[in-house]
């Protein structure tokens, strides 16, 4: 196989998260490393940067910056939720492509955007443009599968967590066998970062919050809702509970919508799970009921990151860059759990078209007979995602985040009409 030699091509795109920047370090650094590849772009703003030819020269940013990135949130490229559609649109980035020579393209996001990286490598290989496309795992909602688990779940889990300990802390005082606490998190089609809050249980303390998980791995019912608040408040000083946002009746319908419209991908803005859950307390049962939603909030809580996400997150980085300089192509960098009693974590790869649109949700016998608990099993696998705590530095009391330079490249095709 004769090697590829050209530029390469970085993007973000979906929801952003605490370690994805991780990533983006991961892979500069290590495209810096490899005489093939001639120059790193990073794109702004996903796939709309390829469309308008917005560009800038990560090469160009200091080693400072690039080293800050390992603990900045957000996603310091910029993302989109933009769906190519149109056949001119995927002929569009080609033709940017071919402008920048770029020939090794590194796409990190969820399953939507794996789709949309094999789309594009599949066009370019019926135009007979040489070009390698790896895919770098990104979801707090930690659904694609085939990849043992995602970055950005870990560190969400953890900051959940440890919101719902400290909140805890707030209604011991404040109970009186009448308080009910709603937290909503996030979690479209799976309900991995609502069961990640059963972590916060100490061991061999079965009682402590949060009392009652609501999953949308199980269809749910407001009468057994109920039932399991009432059975709570028989024995504790208040009932904590976790739902996430994607709530289920056993119809499979959501329980809660924030609106009728749907996104560009055509999923449904969901929102309102929370408060949902607590006009039924209060409408049914006469209770008082608070929500705590944490929103964007939950995946940009880098002051609560797991070390042990950013490290695995900055390795896929590293990886896809390795993978694509060594032939691969249409294939998306996994996480892979080793065999040993202690936890290790590996690199692998699996194609494109195996991840894109699939969804990973909880085995169903992690989950307690009740419905509303986690079991050895779940947390077996979750305590070593939340290991470790990411140093991030201060400065007048409050945390540093790196910003890139942006040093743009030169546009060089007209612009281009949506």
């Amino acid at each position: 196989m004769s090697e590829l030699v050209g530029n390469c091509l970085i993007g973000q795109s979906g929801g952003p998260t605490a370690v994805i920047n991780a990533s983006l370090a991961g892979a500069i650094t290590e495209a810096l490393n490899h005489s093939c590849i001639e120059e790193v772009y990073g794109c702004l703003n996903g796939v709309l940067g390829i469309l308008n030819e917005d560009l800038i020269d990560l090469a160009a940013e200091s080693q400072q910056t690039i080293r800050a990135l390992r603990h900045t949130p957000g996603a310091a490229l910029g993302t989109c939720r933009f769906k190519l559609k149109r056949p001119a649109d995927f002929e569009r980035v080609l033709q940017v492509f071919e402008a920048h020579n770029i020939r090794f393209f590194y796409y990190a996001g969820g399953n939507d955007s794996q789709d949309t990286a094999a789309r594009i490598s599949s066009l370019a290989r019926e135009r007979g443009y040489d070009l390698r496309v790896i895919g770098i795992p990104k979801t707090i909602d930690n659904d694609l599968v085939t990849t043992d688990h995602c970055p950005g779940y870990g560190s969400v889990i953890k900051f959940l967590c440890t919101t719902v300990r400290e909140m805890a802390c707030d209604h011991e005082a404040m109970g009186q066998n009448d308080l009910v606490s709603i937290v909503e998190c996030m979690g479209r089609n799976a309900g991995w970062i609502a069961a990640g809050a059963s972590l916060a249980k100490r061991r061999d303390h079965p009682h402590d919050p949060p009392h009652l998980i609501y999953l949308p791995e199980v269809p749910f019912t407001p009468e057994k809702f109920l039932e399991d608040v009432q059975r709570v408040l028989k024995r504790e000083r208040y009932c904590m509970v976790v739902v996430g946002e994607g709530l289920l009746d056993p119809d499979g319908n959501y329980v809660a919508t924030s609106s009728a419209q749907t996104d560009s991908f055509g999923h449904a803005q969901l929102g309102g799970a929370g408060d949902y859950l607590r006009g039924l307390v209060e409408s049914r049962l006469g209770l008082k009921a608070r929500v705590a939603r944490f929103g964007i909030a939950q995946r940009a809580a880098a002051h609560a990151a797991s070390k042990a996400d950013a490290d695995e997150a900055f390795h896929a980085g590293e990886a896809a860059v390795r993978a694509s300089v060594n032939g691969e192509t249409d294939k998306m960098v996994l996480l892979l759990r080793g065999d040993a009693d202690t936890y290790q974590c590996e690199t692998g790869l699996a194609p494109l078209e195996e991840i894109a649109n699939g969804v990973k949700r909880i085995p169903r016998e992690w989950i307690n007979e009740d419905g509303v608990s986690m079991n050895y099993q779940f947390s077996r696998y979750a305590l070593p995602l939340i290991q470790g705590e990411v140093q991030v530095p201060y400065e007048n009391g409050l945390p540093q985040y790196a910003r890139l330079d942006n040093h743009r490249v030169d546009r060089v095709l007209a612009a281009h009409e949506f």
